[in-house]
């Protein structure tokens, strides 16, 4: 359950500007949808660990803080430190992540809505805009094609113009999506798909972040 900062996700996500209603799919303890709500934009965050009652779910969200630079320590080779500039400022940014959702969630719990994919609990074309970082494709060795092909149409149900989900390669060593061209093949009649460089690398060679867009 990991905290990404505003920043991070304006770089994963090549945000300039934010539309009326944003939805973070699977958005853990990001800072994100804090963020973006106090800008005035309609911002809902969904993830599993929602249900968890706030004593838990403050556990939950402290504990993933180490587990997350673990992975990097296991992976070092495969990581890159122009962005943060440092593992310190990248822990800065997490801890202050973590503790602007945890304000949040407390204050407004109304937008943080238990759910994953591949069912979401919400209606059609819902939001402007949905966003997914780091579960599709990330762990594409755990969910296989036919999961993604599902998780990917439902994301694009409850967008009424564009889907983002970053990054295109799987955690740890950080390899390719063998099946990734294969399955923008298969959506290739229900929505464009486009493949476009971000702002932001921190796996090595993970810059990329999949655009879906209404017909």
């Amino acid at each position: 359950m990991t905290s990404r900062s505003y920043a991070e996700y304006e770089a994963m996500f090549d945000l300039t500007e934010l539309p009326d209603s944003v939805l973070d799919c699977c958005a853990g303890g990001a800072g994100f949808t804090a963020e973006a709500a106090a800008r005035g934009v309609d911002a809902v965050a969904v993830d599993p660990t929602y249900e968890l009652p706030a004593n838990e779910l403050v556990d939950t969200v402290r504990r993933s803080l180490p587990a997350g630079s673990a992975i990097v320590d296991a992976h070092a080779g495969s990581f890159v430190w122009h962005w943060y500039g440092s593992p310190e400022r990248k822990d800065e940014l997490r801890i202050e992540a973590a503790d602007r959702f945890l304000q949040d969630v407390s204050a407004s719990p109304e937008r943080y809505v238990p759910g994953s994919l591949p069912e979401l609990p919400f209606g059609d074309q819902r939001f402007e805009l949905v966003l997914c970082s780091h579960l599709l494709f990330t762990w594409s060795d755990k969910y296989d094609e036919e999961w993604h092909l599902a998780a990917l149409r439902e994301l694009i149900r409850v967008s009424r113009s564009e889907v983002r989900v970053f990054p295109l390669v799987q955690q740890g060593a950080g390899d390719p999506v063998p099946y990734l061209p294969g399955l923008l093949e298969r959506l290739s009649d229900e929505v464009r798909a486009e493949i476009r460089e971000v702002p932001y690398e921190f796996q090595a060679g993970a810059n990329e972040m999949l655009v879906l867009t209404r017909h």
